[in-house]
């Protein structure tokens, strides 16, 4: 699983509210499609839980389903208390963890 995360806006200070998109590349499979070609039912393969920490403190633990959209973007406003490391963990129903982080560089 690839991810991606994305801080808006770019330049930002202590204090500021900003918004924290975490982006996965995932089939988010619902276990309810056929295979086109097979006629086969596609195994359900989705992420359902995603965990955002800073500074290795939870800041929010996101319970998912099957209902997301492949590739889902899944964002959270937080408000910058200074530097440090923003991390997110994400694992899907078939045991795959995926780690991603991004420093978090207040300006002035």
């Amino acid at each position: 699983m690839k991810t991606l995360i994305k801080i808006k806006p770019k330049d930002y200070k202590v204090g500021d509210i900003v918004k924290v998109d975490f982006m996965a590349m995932h089939p988010m499979e619902s276990g309810m499609r056929k295979d086109k070609d097979t006629g086969q039912i596609v195994p359900a393969h989705y992420i359902n839980e995603v965990n955002f920490l800073f500074n290795d403190k939870m800041l929010t633990k996101m319970i998912t389903w099957e209902s997301l959209s492949v590739n889902p973007v899944l964002t959270i406003s937080l408000k910058v208390s200074g530097a440090g490391t923003l991390k997110v963990l994400a694992k899907d129903n078939k045991g795959d963890n995926v780690e991603s982080s991004v420093a978090i560089t207040p300006k002035g």
